[in-house]
């Protein structure tokens, strides 16, 4: 694991006080709109300030109605709280808030920045709910969370790529263990395990390879500790956007009829970057994704469970947070 060096002082001393500060974190996501006449507003933070086209906002009030809207806000809540409770398990006399941030939509990484100075803190840690990290696509997050603490006087820190962090791999491993464990034994190995990411343009990639390859090293990571056999298992893309553009392949919805076409009659898809249950795991891969494999000829189809709010992922996020606060330690000047 991997933590990026983007932290400082307001004084700008460059020493941390990371061994004796109280310490924040703020668990950083997208965000959701809070119900479907919030949708537009929300596209159009998402956007960059352009509204959505009448037929986009349309599709996407089908299918936020169709899930009952996103649970992401709330699970992203619990899952700061159960942080907060992993990391105080032993934190000592060093005592740890944890907060959700949302960038586009309440509450604001601002917001849970100034919960945390106005509770005493004296240095916040980002961390965004991606275990890959890519300077471009999260540069929003680390902009809005260094401002956020600039202007409240307190350090901060924003936590790297963490996409090979072991008990965060056991999470993802273990659940696609119990997963087919529950399938009936004449075909539990047999059931070809589908691993997937969010699509992205191709000239995101182009200008950022090195992201592409954390989403790879992931999955590769995860089917090993999961005992998956290099043949049991694929890699693929779901949730492009809806533009002209051309964005990763192979598409999940490519793939499923190919597994079908080559004979198989159950398919599994565990997500290796999605963390909590939002539109892309209920509705892409529960909705699109079980047309597309039902219209292929599947006769059953089935989605690991997002590590949510469960204890062993708190425990992997506090993993995460304590090795970045290690990394980023320096013996104060002479």
């Amino acid at each position: 694991m991997s933590s990026r060096a983007s932290h400082s002082t307001p004084d700008g001393a460059g020493v941390t006080r990371a061994a004796t500060a109280r310490i924040g974190v703020v668990l950083m996501t997208y965000g959701s709109p809070r119900y479907l006449d919030d949708i537009g507003a929300y596209l159009t933070r998402v956007r960059g300030g352009r509204a959505p086209e009448p037929e986009l906002l349309t599709e996407f009030r089908r299918r936020y109605a169709l899930i009952g809207m996103s649970p992401l806000v709330p699970i992203t809540h619990r899952q700061a709280a159960r942080l907060e409770t992993a990391l105080n398990r032993d934190a000592q006399d060093r005592p740890f808030r944890a907060v959700a941030g949302m960038r586009f939509s309440a509450p604001s990484i601002e917001d849970g920045v100034a919960r945390l100075a106005n509770a005493g803190v004296e240095r916040v840690v980002g961390l965004v709910l991606s275990p890959q990290y890519s300077p471009i696509l999260m540069s929003g997050y680390e902009t809005a969370l260094a401002d956020a603490a600039r202007a409240r006087g307190v350090e901060h820190q924003m936590v790297g790529a963490w996409h090979l962090n072991q008990a965060f791999i056991r999470v993802l491993a273990d659940r696609i263990r119990l997963k087919l464990a529950g399938y009936p034994a004449q075909i539990r190995d047999k059931v070809p395990v589908l691993l997937t990411a969010h699509s992205l343009p191709q000239r995101v990639v182009d200008r950022e390879p090195g992201y592409v390859d954390q989403l790879k090293d992931t999955a590769e990571a995860v089917a090993r500790v999961a005992g998956l056999a290099p043949e049991r298992w694929s890699f693929a893309y779901q949730s492009a956007g809806h533009t002209p553009e051309e964005w990763l392949k192979p598409d999940m919805l490519d793939v499923l009829p190919e597994l079908a076409a080559a004979g198989h009659k159950h398919v599994l898809l565990a997500p290796v970057q999605f963390l909590a249950d939002h539109l892309e795991t209920l509705y892409d891969i529960d909705h699109g994704g079980r047309e597309q494999a039902e219209e292929a000829g599947f006769e059953s189809f089935a989605r690991v469970p997002a590590p949510n709010d469960a204890r062993d992922f708190a425990a992997a996020l506090a993993d995460v947070v304590r090795t970045a606060l290690d990394a980023e330690r320096v013996p104060a000047a002479a």
